[in-house]
């Protein structure tokens, strides 16, 4: 039988494990935006803004789902 302790701790190893997704998309992003600018604007026929707006918007949502689907029901469970 599944207890409480046990999701918690799914909760919590899932929030480390996406903020982990998420540092590694935001290094990536950095690190790459020229030559994979050129290839999403190639292959999506987005200008540099859209591009850029996307990325962004990219980031932010998963960040709030990070928060929303992980965190909180972690942090909910711990008290």
């Amino acid at each position: 039988m599944v207890s409480i302790h046990m999701i918690r701790e799914s909760f919590g190893w899932c929030t480390i494990i996406n903020i982990g997704i998420l540092l590694v998309v935001i290094i990536v992003v950095v690190l790459t935006r020229v030559p994979i600018s050129k290839i999403h604007v190639k292959l999506f026929e987005l200008s540099e803004a859209d591009l850029s707006r996307s990325y962004f918007q990219f980031i932010g949502q998963y960040k709030l789902s990070i928060y929303i689907l992980n965190l909180v029901p972690y942090i909910a469970l711990k008290k």
